[in-house]
């Protein structure tokens, strides 16, 4: 009987450990556990895809030391020293998230280009491998990297399917997901109206990008308010810990709690505030 629970409890962490060990797709290619898709998502939108997680834990987390031992050093107050390590901790991740943005905002006014590029090699007659090679000369300079990437690949197997999940994995992008698996379905299923297909969401992708930055320019206060209503604060903060009566009034209970109050609220405020101002953003739905 104990050898048989005991064959049960492997078998049941054997299935638990297994989505995170394991492929998920047939192909073999290796993909993120769920948890980290998005960490890996937003390190290829922002041009480090290369870079491995633990790294970036490790980062993290030697900033974190570095800032608080600074914070330590030069206040001497427990609180603002977790305070501070916190701060220095997340210095990578809103990099990160704020250079992706940057990126996806840039991509989103070259995809309509792309897509053009794509209709005129695919009705001059080239095959759809060599039109989406083609774009690592002919696309937009912020794409022609990842293009350039699949024109080696592709020319080291000659595998579409998978170069082509090669290239979403690297472009990190739902719009380029759509595009790519457009051009995967006419090379699969066949047609003739790729070309009538490709030209429409070229269309629709130029109107939703000139609505997002008309949207955009109009709600810029908004952001801007929230960044001026964070700082000011805790410049304030520091203003005041020039002077050892203040530094004596934050080391006591009350002051800790204080700050951690103020550093909840400035949280939850920012975060609302950037949540009115924020628009809709697509998801990777055709990974």
């Amino acid at each position: 009987m104990s050898l048989i629970l005991g064959g049960l409890l492997g078998l049941g962490l054997l299935l638990t450990v297994s989505p995170l060990t394991w492929p998920a797709r047939a192909d073999g290619l290796s993909a993120a556990p769920p948890p980290f898709r998005g960490v890996r998502d937003a390190l290829a939108m922002a041009g480090l895809g290369g870079v491995p997680l633990p790294m970036v834990a490790v980062v993290c987390a030697v900033l974190a030391i570095v800032a608080g031992a600074t914070a330590q050093a030069v206040l001497q107050i427990p609180v603002i020293t977790v305070v501070g390590a916190v701060l220095g901790g997340a210095v990578v991740p809103l990099v990160v998230h704020a250079r992706a943005t940057r990126r996806r905002q840039a991509n989103r006014a070259v995809w309509p280009d792309v897509v053009d590029h794509l209709v005129a090699s695919v009705r001059a007659g080239m095959s759809l491998p060599d039109s989406v090679a083609a774009l690592a000369e002919l696309g937009p300079a912020p794409t022609r990297s990842a293009f350039g990437s699949f024109a080696a690949d592709y020319g080291r197997d000659g595998n579409f399917s998978a170069c082509l999940d090669r290239l979403k994995g690297a472009l990190a992008d739902p719009v380029a997901d759509r595009i790519l698996e457009t051009l995967r379905m006419a090379r699969e299923v066949g047609g003739s109206d790729v070309t009538a297909v490709l030209r429409g969401l070229a269309g629709y992708l130029r109107e939703d990008a000139a609505l997002r930055a008309e949207v955009v320019s109009r709600q810029s206060w908004i952001r801007n308010a929230a960044r001026l209503g964070v700082a000011a604060p805790w410049l304030l903060l520091l203003v005041l810990s020039s002077r050892p009566e203040t530094l004596v009034a934050y080391d006591s209970t009350a002051g800790s709690v204080l700050v951690l109050v103020g550093v909840v609220v400035t949280t939850v405020a920012y975060r609302a505030m950037i949540a009115l101002g924020r628009l809709p953003e697509e998801r990777r739905w055709l990974r």
